[in-house]
């Protein structure tokens, strides 16, 4: 048994001795997580869900199974604002090495109570706690064993009176909230991030007829994601469509983008092209769907399954899709490489949190060496932000600032 006492108020630590002493808590602390509605990032079967670290049953417990490697988490629902003095962790044979004890009022920004690199499975009892949120969340960010995470029993002592039982959430299914991006919402919502800071709008659907040039040394930059005609991707772009609708009044700009690419050239484009570009996306849906899928082949998708692969949840996969957007997927495989050349990948077994902050870092030195990106705020006052809250499933209501303006999802 591994018991903690967190004394004078600390409300985290960072790393905590395997025995200390233990004190009594208080005798009219009460469980407030029995039976509470409990969700997970992942389940390894109908068997071993969510809830199963919650009930009264001695033979249930919450698998995230060995699919869930990387960080995983259980949270559960104490139904109103409730002080938290102790929590008890029952682990399975799948155990956390680190993990955290979080609690948050909303769902989306957490805090940590508690924290520790040195887990080793069993029972932990930590105790000496005292801080108040609705939700608690059990976040494992580093394996202890191969299969994952699983957990017999947790409970939650306050001094405040339970919140009346209610069924358990099912989460033999991934819930909508553990989503990475490749579900409706979760792109939905990363899409709207990347044209606060792509087309100072979250309406991308606006942004279809957008051309300018910005003086970056691309050309022009256009259309959703900011295509470029110096880049080849607007090239690629007008080509498909051609493809699609030939004739279209792009056409016959094909030979100049062609000869173009690679500069910040306009020669051949103006002065008509802009309009031309305006008028097709205006006109015509096949355009708009041309860009859309465009945008997902180019860059969503191969940014998201490369996060997949590395085991982030939909904050990573929106790192890495950004970074794609605005370096290429050349570009974020080579941020990548940095980083993981210092800092394991969650799959490898790294704590995801360290390895998002060092991504972040690296991928905000590459922005600055870039003269017309040394404006960082896309990093740091809008992934930072999410990621010091302990948002790594975007989890709505999300509040942010690019390049001084600020932006709020609330679902």
């Amino acid at each position: 048994m591994r018991s903690v006492v967190l004394g004078g108020g600390i409300a985290a630590v960072l790393c905590v001795p395997l025995a200390i002493s233990v004190a009594a808590s208080a005798s009219s602390d009460v469980v407030l997580t029995r039976d509470r509605p409990t969700l997970a990032s992942a389940t390894e079967s109908i068997a071993w869900t969510a809830s199963g670290a919650t009930d009264t049953a001695s033979g249930t417990r919450w698998s995230s199974g060995a699919a869930g490697t990387g960080t995983q988490w259980v949270d559960i629902d104490l139904g109103t604002a409730q002080e938290v003095r102790r929590v008890r962790l029952h682990w399975a044979r799948a155990y956390a090495k680190a993990y955290r004890i979080q609690l948050s009022d909303d769902g989306a920004t957490w805090h940590d109570l508690y924290r520790t690199s040195t887990g080793d499975g069993g029972v932990d009892d930590i105790r000496g706690l005292s801080a108040t949120g609705r939700h608690l969340r059990i976040l494992g960010v580093q394996r202890g064993t191969p299969e994952g995470y699983s957990l017999w029993d947790v409970r939650a002592y306050g001094p405040g009176r339970a919140a009346p039982a209610a069924m358990s959430a099912a989460t033999a299914a991934v819930p909508p909230v553990a989503g990475g991006l490749n579900t409706g919402t979760k792109k939905e919502i990363a899409l709207k991030l990347v044209s606060s800071a792509e087309n100072s709008t979250l309406e991308w659907r606006s942004e279809y007829g957008y051309i300018e040039d910005l003086r970056d040394g691309r050309g022009y930059t256009a259309g959703i994601v900011g295509f470029c005609s110096g880049t080849s991707d607007l090239l690629a772009v007008v080509t498909e469509y051609t493809r699609r609708r030939p004739g279209n009044v792009l056409a016959d700009y094909l030979p100049a983008l062609r000869a173009v690419d690679g500069t910040d050239s306009h020669e051949g484009l103006d002065p008509d092209f802009p309009d031309a570009w305006r008028a097709a996306a205006a006109g015509d849906p096949v355009f708009r769907k041309v860009q859309e899928d465009a945008r997902d082949r180019m860059y969503f998708s191969p940014a998201v399954r490369l996060a997949e692969a590395d085991g982030l949840r939909a904050l990573g996969q929106f790192a890495y899709y950004d970074a794609a957007v605005m370096h290429g997927v050349s570009g974020l495989r080579a941020i990548r490489e940095q980083v993981v050349a210092r800092q394991r990948t969650p799959v490898q077994g790294g704590d995801e949190i360290a390895y998002l902050t060092a991504f972040l870092d690296v991928r905000a030195g590459e922005m600055r060496d870039e003269a017309a990106h040394t404006d960082t705020s896309r990093v740091d006052t809008a992934q930072r932000v999410f990621l010091n809250a302990g948002n790594l499933d975007l989890a709505t209501p999300l509040t942010w600032e690019v390049y001084g303006d600020r932006y709020t999802v609330t679902g």
